[in-house]
């Protein structure tokens, strides 16, 4: 080693040794000594879950969001669009004027006929919104939801139309929506993640995978990305402290780590490197914040009547009375997946299974916001990655994407409306279409944000949610 290498290395050791005398604790120990003081975290780490933008666009209308995903495309022909004229015409042939060149997931190529709704509609509450009768309970909250039936979207299979749902772009690698709010606007607590997934499976309908990425923060720093909670057992894994290893011992271990991640940080000024400074704080605090957050003692036996649940039992009942635990504790965005709905046969059979498992426990969520105090500014959002065929396959139907259906409620959403229409068949959506990217801007409006203006540069390109392609705020759904 040459005299000047030597007195580099010694000049890089001094450094160290003045970074930890001038920082005490380091960065992860003001974390840690906060939460053992009950003192307030370090402006470090404070900033850390602080988002981009300091002044929003225009005033917001929600704090906080959660989508219940119904994985496997829910046929918006026996839930929320009715259509007398396609029961009419059952056994038919369908109009090739409506199919002809359109793309078909597995029908393609075989003999279209219409298959008629297997259920009846109802008029549901003051407003008289049209829902099926499966779903009695959340015809209960009618008067508090939204229903949009002109949804439309580009991919025809799971996977990449989960991934346009969440991303705004059938292509891997894009930030999700949950990590765009993310980034955007930080999260409001410090103990427990700013974005949580859960899933669920369901017994009336093939399972399709749901995918990691589907959360992911893409090009985003990873600190951003969802965290799936488990609905059983450890909700995070490697999360509890080893046995025989004390609080001190392992606050020692977890204030070193991180003090040596900012020195480095100081010399590379890598975000991954924040990122991982976070995570350990954040997941040091999560061993004292989860277990609460999973002790449903604290329920009432009204609340577990109304949902239907428990608690802790890993069904979709319990996954959504612990996202209302998330969004009460300040979690930003909560995204509940049921994977149920993938009804290609026996559809009238697997929906009434399906139905029997999201109904009752989606109406109580909304019911229990509402009597929290949280609906006002909270987004509720009730949705598949696409909808269903109003042709037959067999005794199901095949993926459909030209026009289908959801519901939002909550903050800023006209209480017992609903917007757009498919045509009579329920193939096209025709009246007041509504795009995946148009969701996004209209979600992206209610919590303050001008999607045009929430960017990140990469690979010198400034991307957005809602992409380069046309996106609207669907005003007309709004208060």
């Amino acid at each position: 080693m040459t005299p000047q290498e030597m007195a580099q290395l010694a000049a890089l050791r001094q450094n160290r040794r003045s970074f930890l005398r001038q920082s005490g604790a380091g960065i992860g120990g003001l974390a840690l000594l906060s939460m053992l003081n009950g003192q307030q975290t370090s402006e470090a780490a404070s900033s850390l879950t602080s988002g981009v933008i300091k002044t929003l666009h225009h005033p917001p209308r929600v704090k906080r969001m959660v989508h219940l995903c119904m994985a496997g495309g829910p046929s918006h022909l026996e839930t929320l669009d009715d259509k007398p004229v396609l029961r009419e015409k059952h056994g038919q042939p369908m109009p090739e004027s409506m199919t002809k060149g359109q793309q078909i997931a597995q029908l393609q190529g075989k003999e279209l006929k219409c298959f008629a709704p297997q259920f009846e509609f109802q008029k549901f509450g003051e407003s008289g919104q049209s829902i099926s009768s499966l779903f009695s309970n959340i015809g209960s909250v009618a008067d508090d939801i939204c229903i949009v039936r002109s949804l439309h979207t580009d991919q025809i299979n799971h996977d990449p139309a989960h991934t346009l749902f969440n991303t705004g772009s059938g292509n891997s690698g894009r930030p999700s929506m949950g990590a765009w709010l993310l980034y955007g606007l930080g999260q409001e607590t410090e103990n427990l993640p700013g974005y949580v997934v859960l899933t669920s499976v369901g017994k009336g309908g093939q399972a399709q995978p749901i995918a990691a990425r589907q959360w992911h923060s893409g090009f985003l720093p990873s600190r951003f990305q969802g965290v799936q909670f488990h609905s059983t057992g450890a909700p995070v894994l490697y999360l509890n402290r080893p046995e025989g290893v004390p609080l001190e011992h392992q606050q020692n271990l977890v204030e070193t780590i991180n003090t040596l991640n900012g020195e480095f940080n100081t010399l590379v000024d890598d975000p991954e490197i924040a990122t991982r400074i976070q995570q350990y704080e954040m997941a040091f605090r999560m061993q004292t914040s989860v277990p609460e957050l999973m002790d449903f003692r604290g329920e009432t036996k009204d609340t577990f009547d109304r949902y239907g649940t428990p608690g802790g039992d890993g069904t979709y009942a319990s996954n959504c009375l612990l996202a209302r635990r998330l969004l009460e504790k300040g979690v930003r965005f909560v995204q509940v997946y049921h994977r149920a709905w993938d009804h290609h046969g026996g559809i009238k059979r697997s929906m009434e299974i399906t139905a029997d498992e999201v109904d009752r426990p989606t109406a109580a969520l909304i019911q229990d916001l509402k009597d929290r105090g949280l609906f006002e500014d909270t987004l509720i959002v009730w949705s598949g990655e696409f909808g269903r065929t109003p042709m037959a396959q067999g005794s199901g139907r095949d993926h459909h994407i030209k026009g289908f259906s959801m519901f939002l409620a909550g903050g800023g959403i006209k209480p017992g409306f609903h917007w757009g229409n498919t045509d009579e068949l329920g193939y096209n959506a025709v009246e007041n279409p509504v795009h995946v990217r148009d969701f996004h801007a209209t979600m992206l409006h209610q919590f303050g944000i001008d999607h045009k203006k929430l960017t990140y540069r990469f690979q010198g390109l400034d991307f957005r949610l809602t992409g380069v392609e046309e996106a609207h705020v669907v005003k007309e759904i709004l208060t």
